[in-house]
């Protein structure tokens, strides 16, 4: 089956990185390639690089663009993109782009195991290796799980939730994706179940946790930033408060100026801004948008401007 990922926030994505033909752009999520294509689009002699973890969509992005020389494709996690690009002897590039979360794609392969719409083995493995959600639910203690439910999924109801699966797996392990959204949903109070499905903070924070969404997230930006040249710019499409927040804060931190006491009269700490801000809001998708890809509802755009190389205000 073809990898597809309508993209989302295209045209805002693309007139905000700002173009150049002969640029050279990341796209450190390029999934089924379709923001990739439309850099690729606007380059002349320039060069793009499309990075992802995930296998199918590696071979997608190949049939998609090996028949163009300005494209690169290399299998690896975002968070890698500084070596990935020194080993393609890439030290700095022009436009970064970011689009974090599950595709599409991913979600409507039930194999993949992130749905609970789907029956399907519990796996949520976006590169396809190394610890399921399946290993999770079935083997971490009480409070490792309320952690995850909480801090990820900002589930409040995740005691209850984690109690039933203890109860469940006492007696088998929970090895499908509709066996854990049965067990969630009857462990939801009934008043709250209006307010969509009910294991869907449950699953969005095992898939974060299998992942390591956050962790790979917050490496990815300083890689990102690390990479940029002046002048460049780093564009990040986000879906939920927990992704938009670390990137909100992160860029915050590249802007911010003068770090002394309000009460100083001068500045001492010497401290100015790596970065500006491109979009003072994030942008969200248009009512036409909204229409055509529902899954656009939750999207975030946020996107800044290198101006220096940043310094750690600590050192």
């Amino acid at each position: 089956m073809e990898f597809v990922h309508k993209p989302v926030l295209l045209n805002e994505t693309i007139e905000n990185l700002d173009i150049k033909p002969d640029g050279i752009y990341i796209d450190g999520t390029a999934g089924g390639g379709g923001h990739s294509s439309e850099i690729a689009k606007r380059l002349e002699n320039g060069r793009l690089i499309c990075i992802d973890q995930d296998p199918e969509a590696i071979l997608t992005l190949h049939n998609r663009f090996d028949n163009d020389n300005k494209v690169t494709i290399y299998k690896s996690n975002f968070s890698e993109m500084k070596e990935a690009a020194n080993k393609l002897e890439i030290y700095s590039v022009d436009g970064i782009l970011l689009d974090i979360g599950v595709s599409s794609r991913q979600l409507d392969t039930p194999e993949r195991g992130f749905s609970y719409h789907h029956d399907a083995p519990l796996d949520m493995r976006m590169s396809k290796n190394g610890t399921t959600a399946a290993d999770l639910v079935n083997t971490l203690p009480f409070n490792e799980l309320c952690k995850i439910l909480t801090l990820y999924g900002e589930e409040k109801f995740a005691k209850s939730i984690v109690r039933a699966i203890e109860q469940r797996r006492a007696v088998k392990p929970i090895e499908t994706t509709l066996e854990l959204a049965e067990i969630v949903a009857n462990a939801y109070p009934a008043k709250a179940r209006r307010d969509g499905h009910p294991a869907r903070k449950t699953f969005q924070a095992l898939r974060i946790a299998v992942n390591g969404e956050l962790d790979r997230l917050s490496e990815g930006l300083d890689a990102a930033f690390s990479l940029l040249k002046n002048g460049g710019r780093l564009a990040v499409i986000t879906f939920h408060s927990l992704e938009d927040r670390i990137v909100k804060q992160r860029m915050a931190k590249w802007c911010q100026g003068c770090t002394c006491p309000k009460d100083f009269p001068i500045c001492v700490c010497g401290n100015t801004p790596s970065a500006k801000l491109v979009t003072k809001k994030p942008i969200e998708a248009s009512n036409e948008e909204l229409e055509e890809n529902p899954r656009s509802r939750s999207a975030k755009l946020r996107v800044c401007e290198k101006i220096k190389d940043y310094k750690r205000i600590d050192e």
